[in-house]
């Protein structure tokens, strides 16, 4: 169904086509915050990967967040020795394979400029964020500075520039082979629900503790069983909503189901036009979601869902391909594990 061919390599594509991928190479981006440690004595080396070795050290940081949460676990001493022991093998496999991207990235010259990663940052912010200075505090908690995500930014693109040169150029997928998907998932371009929704969102201070909390929440389910009484959903929101959303009634939009991330997803399930979700505590504070209506998008031709199937199609294949690169490279190599 899919084939390999040596055609010449496709641009860059936008970003999202990636994600299965991303599973993998997010496990090597973690692994690479190693290098940002405070360097310390290497007393042993742990593996060598060609020209490269892997220090007990680096092993040793790598391991420690899984670690963590292990303890938390309630093992036996039997049975944390066993998962300690499985651990270090998967980690030191990742390290390995983290090694060997990297080799292939400089081998064929790959970079990544700072436009780029400037660009990568624009548009994260823009998805989530409204200034910089809202996503630095965003980082700050969760430990990490501009400086270090930039890091990250940047072994990301050159790991994503590396699987579009090496596996996904080589991927075709076919008029049939979209054809073929559009026949086989026809309800999923013939009915596809659009979601007016409305929302009250209600804010707490970051420090607030369990009472104050408590006193939100308690207004939050007031307003809700205002709703359930037949009461206007955008009159509430008007006049409680803390939101932007507020002097339009709490009006978010209208949203494709598909398009929605899991959360909302799970959240509307089931869901018709007029219910109102419970009160959902969030980052911000507690939100209401109303369903305002549910319409019925018209029927999309196959070449108009074409360049979504494509991309489906993509994900798909492009994990295995990769796993399967990645065995070959391996293969190629010279590794040498030292207990």
């Amino acid at each position: 169904m899919f084939k390999k061919t040596s055609a010449p390599k496709q641009p860059l594509v936008r970003h999202g086509i990636l994600r299965p991928v991303f599973l993998a190479l997010q496990v090597l981006l973690v692994l690479a915050s190693v290098a940002w440690a405070d360097p310390k004595v290497v007393d042993r080396i742990t593996a060598v990967v060609n020209d490269d070795i892997i220090s007990l050290f680096e092993l040793n940081q790598a391991m420690q967040p899984y670690l963590e949460r292990m303890a938390s676990l309630g093992y036996s001493p039997e049975q944390e020795e066993a998962a300690r022991y499985k651990l270090r093998e998967d980690v030191l496999n990742q390290l390995i394979d983290k090694k060997l991207t990297d080799q292939e990235i400089k081998r064929l010259n790959i970079t990544v400029s700072e436009k780029e990663i400037d660009g990568t940052l624009e548009r994260i912010k823009a998805r989530g964020f409204g200034t910089e200075e809202d996503l630095v505090e965003a980082l700050k908690s969760r430990g990490m500075s501009l400086e270090e995500y930039r890091l990250q930014m940047r072994e990301q693109i050159l790991r994503t520039k590396l699987v579009n040169m090496e596996v996904k150029s080589k991927i075709v997928i076919t008029k049939e082979d979209i054809e073929n998907y559009y026949t086989t998932h026809s309800d999923e371009y013939r009915f596809e629900k659009q979601y007016h929704l409305r929302h009250i969102l209600l804010s707490t201070p970051p420090l607030a503790g369990e009472s104050e909390k408590a006193a939100v929440k308690k207004k939050m389910q007031s307003i809700r069983n205002e709703v359930v009484a037949g009461k206007s959903f955008a009159d509430l929101a008007r006049a409680y909503s803390e939101a932007p959303t507020a002097e339009n009634g709490g009006t978010l939009g209208e949203f494709e189901f598909d398009d929605m991330n899991q959360v909302m997803q799970t959240l509307l399930k089931g869901m018709k036009a007029g219910d109102v979700t419970e009160v959902l505590e969030m980052e911000q504070g507690y939100q209401l979601f109303y369903v305002e209506k549910i319409a019925t998008a018209s029927e999309r031709s196959v070449d108009e869902a074409s360049t979504e199937i494509q991309e489906k199609l993509y994900e798909e294949v492009i994990n295995k391909e990769f796993q399967s690169w990645l065995s070959n490279l391996r293969e190629k190599s010279v590794i040498k594990i030292i207990y």
